[in-house]
């Protein structure tokens, strides 16, 4: 498995288990780049029998993925190159989830601290989730940068925590603790931090360990669901808000006042109301 080196997040393979470290500070941001270097890995791990199952883990304790990259157009090469790779239908923020959740190992997301905007549609898409009860935190913020989720949170939570509590998320833009978020079956379970990477491993190997062909045959059982036009329907309304002088202004107002910084990823929520009318 020639996986190559990667700027944004580092791999390494024990008996079937497969680890990616998300590896972007200051607070790892999903930027271009590291969505570029997530989807080579995840498509060469695609063609690897010997992967069982891959567990995404932040080298950051406070932030597993702080959110996309506010200045993520930037960097309108690699996104034209993420694109270009999308299936009909299916944008490029998009495109990182769905390719997560057709992985056909089981992937696994250790959550140790906070996963907010584009970082919680990543820890929607996986298998499984466990998370720190004392520190890991979820929560979309988009509302309060005046758009809507452009990367499958309103296609992925209705299915995980039902309509009325994905319109809760969405729209309150809260960051949710780890055993509200477990409760409502945004993830798997909630675990003392200090027993997380422990039962972790325990699950990833023990899945691993399983006889040729059961994961397979358990994935194929159960299949991801299909979205198709609602994808469509969520980028739509994503890019109505995105361009507007609103948004524009508010994700430039929260840059200027620390946003993708630790100081202003700690209360990011608060830093975004602020900016409010």
């Amino acid at each position: 498995m020639a996986l190559g080196d990667h700027s944004t997040l580092r791999v390494s393979s024990d008996h079937g288990v497969v680890t990616i470290t998300l590896d972007n500070p200051p607070v790892n941001v999903l930027s271009a780049v590291m969505m570029h270097e997530l989807h080579e890995v995840l498509n060469i791990l695609r063609e690897d029998p010997t992967a069982k199952v891959i567990v995404f883990e932040s080298a950051d304790p406070n932030f597993f993925l702080a959110h996309v990259d506010m200045t993520i157009a930037e960097r309108m090469d690699i996104l034209q190159q993420l694109a270009a790779t999308a299936a009909e239908g299916v944008n490029v923020f998009q495109l990182t989830g769905e390719l997560i959740r057709h992985q056909p190992q089981v992937t696994i997301v250790k959550l140790a601290g906070t996963a907010r905007g584009g970082g919680a549609e990543f820890v929607a898409a996986a298998d499984m989730t466990f998370a720190a009860t004392e520190t890991a935190q979820l929560g979309q913020v988009e509302a309060l940068m005046g758009i809507t989720p452009g990367g499958g949170a309103t296609q992925y939570l209705p299915e995980k925590v039902g309509r009325n509590r994905a319109l809760e998320i969405i729209l309150t833009g809260d960051l949710y603790d780890a055993s509200t978020a477990a409760g409502y079956g945004w993830i798997n379970r909630a675990l003392p931090a200090g027993e997380l990477d422990a039962h972790v491993d325990r699950v990833a190997h023990q899945i691993a360990t399983l006889p040729d062909g059961v994961v397979a045959a358990a994935k194929h059982a159960m299949p991801p669901t299909e979205f198709g036009r609602g994808l469509i329907t969520e980028d739509e309304a994503w890019a109505s808000l995105v361009g507007s002088p609103a948004a524009q202004q508010l994700m430039t107002s929260a840059l200027q006042r620390g946003a993708q910084t630790p100081d202003g990823e700690r209360d990011l929520e608060g830093l975004l109301r602020s900016l409010l009318p």
